[in-house]
C-alpha cells in the first residue's frame, strides 16, 4: 500500500483529500504545516507528498527543499490558489513532480497521483533490474550433467514454487547465487524483485542499514531516510549470501523478520510488515556454529527448512568439459576471439585439477587462456602460465566419469609426474633420483626414454644434452 502525506493549513482541504485518497486504496497521513510534515517524514518514508504552496511559518517551496534532502525518492506534487509561471518553474527546478492550481477537479488529482506513483515504481523496478542483470554476469545458466548436479536441479524444480525458506550449502565459487536465482525465477514470485546481499562484505552497522533501512540522523552519515533491502524485496525474494558471517545481533533481527514478518528501520519507531521469501547460503558448518554458540539455533532451524547441498567441482569432473566449453564460447564473444576448442591433453589436466576455487576458478582460468592465446586450439601451455599448476597433485579423479577413463594414460601421467619430481629433488642426478623411487638405474632410464623427458632440465630443453649416451656418475646430469 502506497503512503501519501497531505500537507495543507486548511483542515477542510486536508480532510477532503484524505477521504478521497483513502477510498483509492492509499495509506494517508496529514499535516497542517511544513514543520509538522518534516517531523512526520523523519519517522517514516512516504511515496508521495501533496503539499500546499502557501502556508504559515514554512512555504511549500521550503518544505520541498527540506523534503528532498530528507527523502529524495519521495514524489512531491504542489498545490496553490495563486498560480504563476514563475512559481511553477521554481517548484519544478527544486524537484516537484507536478503543479496543481486550486480549485481542481478531483479526477485530475487522482490521475496525477496515480501516474506519479506508477513512475516511481517503474524507476525502482528499472534500478532493481539493472542490479539483477549485473548480478547475472558471472553465470548465465546452470551447467551440469553429473548425477550430483542432476539431483540438485531436480530439487530446485521441486522447491521453487514453495513458500518455504531455503538454505544452500556449498564452497566458495560453486554457484550458490545461481541456484538462488533459479529458485526465484521459477517461482510464483518471478515477477517481483530478487535482491542479493553479501553478509560478509559489510560491517555490522552498514549491513543492518542495508537490510532494514534507516532514518535520517540515526547514525553518522545517515543524511536522509533510506529504504532497506527487505522493503525493496517485498513480495519477492532476498538472497542472504554467507549468512554464517552475520553477528548475533543481526541474527536476532533476521529471526524477527522470519517469525513476525516485520522489522524496524535503524532509528525508526514504526514496525513495517513485509512479505519476503528468504534464500540463504553459507560455506560454513552452521550446525557446528550453533553448538559453539556462534549462530542462533532458532534462526538456523528457521532457515534450514529446505537444505540444498551444492557439490564442489572436484566431485563432478564430468561437468568440467561442459563448463570449460561454455566459458570458452563466452569469452570468445566478449574478447573477440575465434578459438575453436581445447586440446585433449589440456582438457585432461583441467579435469584432474583440484579446483579449490570451484567453477569461479575454472572461469577465470579459461578467460585468461582465451585472452592470451594466439592459435585456434587451447593447449596445455595456455593453462600452464603460473595459474594452473598440475605439478604436486596427482591426477586421480574424484569419481569415474560416465563414459569411463583411460587407465593407462592416467597411470602414465602419475608415473611421469613422479619421475620429474624425483629429478627435481636430486638436482637432476639420475642415479639419485632412481634411488628415491626404489628403481634400478636401467629401469629408471627406460622410463625417462618412454616419456621423452631425458633432455629436460628444470622443464626446458638443454642444448648440451643432445647426446645422452654418457652415463658417467661424475656428470651432475647423469
Amino acid at each position: 500500500m502506497e503512503k501519501v502525506l497531505v500537507v495543507d493549513n486548511e483542515k477542510s482541504m486536508r480532510d477532503f483529500l484524505s477521504i478521497v485518497l483513502k477510498k483509492e486504496g492509499y495509506f494517508v497521513e496529514t499535516a497542517e504545516d511544513g514543520d509538522r510534515a518534516l517531523k512526520v517524514l523523519e519517522k517514516d518514508i512516504y511515496d508521495l507528498v501533496l503539499t500546499d504552496m502557501k502556508m504559515p511559518r514554512m512555504s511549500g517551496l521550503d518544505l520541498l527543499k527540506g523534503l528532498k534532502e530528507l527523502s529524495p525518492e519521495t514524489i512531491v506534487i504542489m498545490m496553490t490558489a495563486y498560480a504563476s509561471a514563475e512559481t511553477a518553474v521554481e517548484a519544478m527546478k527544486e524537484g516537484a513532480y507536478d503543479y496543481l492550481t486550486k480549485p481542481f477537479q478531483i479526477d485530475e488529482v487522482k490521475l496525477i497521483i496515480k501516474n506519479a506513483l506508477e513512475r516511481r515504481k517503474l524507476r525502482q523496478e528499472n534500478t532493481q533490474l539493472r542490479r539483477e542483470l549485473k548480478g547475472q554476469a558471472t553465470f548465465t545458466q546452470i551447467i551440469g550433467r553429473s548425477e550430483k548436479m542432476k539431483r540438485v536441479l531436480d530439487l530446485v524444480r521441486k522447491v521453487a514454487d514453495s513458500k518455504s525458506n531455503v538454505l544452500i550449502y556449498g564452497e566458495s565459487g560453486t554457484g550458490k547465487e545461481l541456484i538462488a536465482r533459479a529458485i526465484h525465477f521459477n517461482s510464483a514470485r518471478r515477477d517481483r524483485s530478487f535482491v542479493t546481499v553479501n553478509c560478509s562484505a559489510l560491517p555490522e552497522a552498514l549491513l543492518e542499514s542495508e537490510l532494514f533501512g534507516h532514518m535520517k540522523g540515526s547514525f553518522t552519515g545517515a543524511i536522509g531516510n533510506k529504504e532497506g533491502l527487505f522493503e525493496i524485496a517485498h513480495e519477492g525474494s532476498i538472497f542472504l549470501d554467507e549468512i554464517g558471517e552475520t553477528s548475533l545481533s543481526i541474527q536476532v533481527k533476521l529471526l524477527r523478520v522470519l517469525q513476525e514478518k516485520e522489522f524496524r528501520r535503524v532509528g525508526g519507531t514504526k514496525d513495517l510488515k513485509v512479505d519476503v521469501r528468504i534464500i540463504a547460503a553459507t560455506n560454513r558448518d552452521l550446525e557446528k556454529m550453533v553448538a559453539e554458540g556462534k549462530f542462533r539455533e532458532d534462526l538456523y532451524y528457521r532457515l534450514d527448512v529446505i537444505p540444498i547441498d551444492l557439490p564442489p567441482l572436484r566431485e563432478r569432473p564430468e561437468d568440467i568439459p561442459l563448463l570449460a566449453d561454455f566459458f570458452l564460447r563466452k569469452f570468445n564473444q566478449s574478447l573477440g576471439k575465434e578459438i575453436e576448442g581445447i586440446e585433449p591433453e589440456a582438457m585432461r589436466v583441467l579435469m584432474n585439477h583440484e579446483w579449490k576455487g570451484n567453477v569461479r576458478e575454472l572461469e577465470n582460468v579459461v578467460e585468461r587462456a582465451v585472452a592470451l592465446a594466439s592459435h585456434k586450439m587451447l593447449t596445455l601451455a595456455d593453462f600452464n602460465q603460473g595459474f594452473l599448476k598440475p605439478e604436486g597433485s596427482f591426477p586421480i579423479p574424484a569419481a569415474i566419469p560416465e563414459d569411463g577413463l583411460h587407465l593407462e594414460d592416467l597411470i602414465g601421467k602419475i608415473e611421469k609426474e613422479l619421475l620429474l619430481k624425483a629429478l627435481q629433488e636430486t638436482n637432476w642426478v639420475k642415479k639419485e633420483a632412481a634411488k628415491l623411487l626404489h628403481l634400478n638405474f636401467r629401469s629408471f632410464r627406460y622410463r625417462l626414454d618412454k616419456y621423452g623427458i631425458k633432455k629436460l632440465k628444470n622443464g626446458e630443453v638443454d642444448p648440451d644434452l643432445e647426446d645422452d649416451a654418457d652415463d658417467n656418475a661424475d656428470d651432475p646430469l647423469a
